[in-house]
């Protein structure tokens, strides 16, 4: 067989820059700002943060940075050079939950109920969404034998029926009509399942008048959840690499190939 009739595989590789709506609010908050989020677009850990933002009212600046690159800029506000991490004026902060509760106390337009017992049980399945959903998702993902795609499909499912078995019955959120700090915490995920487990994994999306139907229709069209969601390709494309299971994908695929926990 002649070398012109072999085709190579051309790897795709992740995004260093924001498409669609998230490109139109990068640009609207490229300004300077007391307040700065540094991200990857493709991070969802870092979209539970921006979300948090463009719904909090509060006047930030978005910086996208390279954490493959690891750039100084990103180094001198995690040491360990991650996304998301943040600003406020001299004070800097990382871990994506710690970052949506910080934004949450400082703003006026609050995610968290206020009262205790509510907010404790808001906590318990934002911490189940940490705990078993996000590391189930990259299992899913990562997974290469098709007996074992199909057992952590069923795992991902069995752990969002869970928490959604915990929300509001009528819903279409978490606490019911209105977008609350569980939904903030889980709905970068829930966002990739069409975007990247179904061209990746035969994921099958729900009956749309299912509870995870609505679900995920109502995240689908909240207005942060859109401004912080890039097109198609970008998920795509920088989603593949976990998909192959290719070395050094990052340190949550690491991490996962290693059965720890989530750095």
């Amino acid at each position: 067989m002649s070398s012109s009739s072999v085709t190579k595989k051309i790897q795709k590789t992740y995004h260093t820059k924001a498409t669609g709506n998230a490109l139109l609010t990068v640009e609207k908050h490229s300004h300077d700002a007391q307040l700065k989020l540094y991200g990857g677009c493709f991070c969802p850990f870092v979209q539970r943060v921006w979300i948090a933002l463009e719904l909090s009212g509060l006047e930030y600046q978005y910086i996208e940075v390279d954490p493959y690159k690891k750039p100084k800029e990103l180094l001198d506000v995690n040491p360990r050079g991650l996304v998301p991490a943040l600003t406020h004026g001299d004070w800097s902060c990382y871990e994506s939950t710690v970052l949506v509760e910080y934004v949450d106390d400082i703003s006026e337009k609050k995610l968290l109920p206020q009262d205790p017992k509510e907010k404790a049980h808001s906590k318990l399945w934002a911490d189940h969404i940490s705990r078993n959903i996000v590391p189930t998702f990259y299992r899913y993902l990562q997974a290469q034998e098709v007996e074992k795609q199909a057992e952590c499909g069923k795992e991902f499912e069995k752990q969002v029926n869970t928490l959604l078995e915990a929300a509001d019955p009528k819903g279409p959120f978490f606490t019911g009509t209105k977008l609350s700090f569980v939904d903030v915490m889980v709905a970068p995920w829930i966002l990739r399942c069409s975007r990247v487990l179904q061209p990746y994994r035969g994921w099958q999306p729900p009956s749309e008048d299912s509870r995870f139907g609505r679900f995920i229709s109502a995240l689908e069209g909240e207005d942060g959840v859109k401004a912080t969601t890039s097109d198609d390709e970008l998920y795509l494309d920088s989603y593949e690499r976990y998909a192959e299971n290719r070395p050094n994908t990052s340190q949550v695929a690491k991490a996962i190939n290693e059965g720890r926990g989530l750095p």
